[in-house]
């Protein structure tokens, strides 16, 4: 029992430190979208996250996967290597990354919903209670700022939740086989040979116009959001289930919100502030019901 706990704690602490990693992910691609053309942003994250993931799995021999992996590898290297970060460098281009973070309050629902159909979870039904109010506070300031907001930007941010979604939750299956940096080092590296050339094609003429700024935001979300973070992340959710660890990311949006306004100066809503307040007491009534039951075995 007291392993079992020390190992839910340990999960708990891996998936907080992603999540504070993660905050970073949207004002940083703010500022490199100023510069950069946003296909381009999406290649060279990337590849450069991949090459550094290959470096790694070289110089730490790490197994190849089996072949039963290769297919849920790509489902991760779909979610959280092409589709989260294109979907969001495109709505960067229409709404401000603090209106964007908002957005992320949904991840924990969707991680959640995916953890129970890829991961076999089944939270206590008090969780989804908790889950709800706290997405619903997102929806809520959503629809109230809509005039202020771009309809495309927003539609782009919820496709780019649906598919990070998935790919936390498959990735988080697949780390209690291969290990969390192993998981988003293949990720990386088999999504190489359609990044680079991505990177490659809508590189621009010249980069004398790129502000240092941007450069910053590009190396942030390459070493950081694609690499780095998800070695805390995955564990995190393979050890303290996806459900619960999941709901963590509902204090995404308090901590990009402070980086918004520190780093690109943007004006934070109160009711920004009174979302977080609520998504925060939802954290913790998650983490009380968030412990997964085995899913039931299958005949046969």
């Amino acid at each position: 029992m007291r392993k079992s706990l020390d190992t839910t704690t340990d999960g708990w602490l891996c998936g907080l430190a992603g999540v504070l990693i993660f905050s970073g992910s949207l004002p940083a691609t703010r500022l490199a979208v100023l510069g950069l053309d946003p296909l381009f942003l999406t290649g060279a994250r990337a590849t450069l996250a991949g090459a550094l993931g290959a470096l790694l799995l070289v110089l730490f021999r790490a197994a190849w996967p089996e072949r039963r992996e290769l297919w849920p590898l790509v489902i991760v290297a779909l979610g959280v290597v092409v589709g989260f970060p294109l979907l969001t460098a495109l709505a960067l281009r229409h709404v401000s990354s603090a209106h964007a973070i908002v957005f992320v309050g949904l991840l924990p629902l969707s991680t959640a919903l995916f953890g129970v159909l890829r991961g076999g979870e089944r939270p206590q039904p008090v969780f989804w209670l908790f889950s709800a109010i706290g997405s619903a506070a997102v929806v809520a300031f959503a629809l109230r700022h809509g005039a202020d907001a771009s309809p495309i930007g927003d539609a782009l941010m919820l496709a780019a939740i649906v598919v990070c979604g998935l790919g936390y939750a498959e990735g988080a299956r697949l780390s209690r086989r291969l290990g969390g940096w192993q998981v988003i080092c293949w990720a990386l590296v088999i999504s190489l040979p359609v990044m680079a050339p991505l990177a490659g094609w809508f590189m621009p003429v010249s980069f004398a116009s790129v502000s240092a700024a941007s450069w910053w935001g590009l190396a942030y979300v390459s070493l950081f959001s694609m690499l780095i973070g998800f070695v805390f992340w995955y564990r995190g959710l393979a050890l303290g289930g996806i459900a619960g660890v999941g709901q963590l990311q509902l204090l995404q949006p308090f901590f990009g919100f402070v980086l918004a306004a520190l780093l690109l100066h943007e004006a934070v809503p109160p009711a920004m502030l009174a979302v977080t307040a609520v998504v925060i007491a939802c954290v913790a009534g998650a983490r009380r019901f968030g412990r997964a039951t085995p899913a039931p075995a299958r005949a046969g």
